[in-house]
């Protein structure tokens, strides 16, 4: 992801998640410590064929320990395989951060989304009671002990950082 994308991945971000939505100051933030010798941030957007955002995920990494920040697709991929492809890429860059184990929090109601990250073999590990607001949902946090163990991606929509 590069400062350009911010504005499209807005989009996205308000059309999937409109209660509580990342600001482009976050995103900003955060692409702040993805370059460089002492980058702690791996953010990726995805591209359909005709260059269309279609989806983006962000991890972070400090002291062994790698963070899903975030992880979309737009609602026409859902069932493409696209967030495996995200998914993969970040859990591929915790390896390369060296991170022993990644964390996640994923909305309760959240069941699709819950399912793709026991695939790769996230287990829930607790709850945050009222983690998203202002919608007051409780989030589900799950860890993944081997990120090293990734399953290689299927190929399809262009994936970059």
């Amino acid at each position: 992801m590069r400062w350009w994308d911010i504005e499209p991945v807005l989009e996205l971000e308000r059309e999937l998640f409109p209660e509580d939505a990342w600001s482009a100051g976050m995103f900003w933030s955060e692409l702040a410590h993805g370059r460089g010798p002492h980058a702690t941030r791996r953010y990726v957007v995805a591209e359909d064929p005709a260059g269309r955002l279609v989806g983006y995920a962000g991890l972070a990494a400090a002291g062994g320990l790698g963070d899903v920040q975030t992880i979309a697709t737009a609602r026409d991929q859902w069932g493409t395989g696209l967030g495996a492809r995200l998914l993969t890429d970040l859990l591929r860059h915790a390896t390369a951060f060296e991170c022993s184990e990644v964390l996640l929090e994923v909305r309760v109601d959240n069941t699709r989304a819950q399912r793709l990250y026991e695939r790769f073999g996230f287990e829930p590990i607790g709850f945050r009671r009222g983690y998203y607001q202002p919608g007051n949902v409780d989030a589900l946090v799950m860890r993944l002990t081997e990120p090293s163990s990734v399953p290689v991606p299927v190929q399809g929509t262009e994936i970059h950082g």
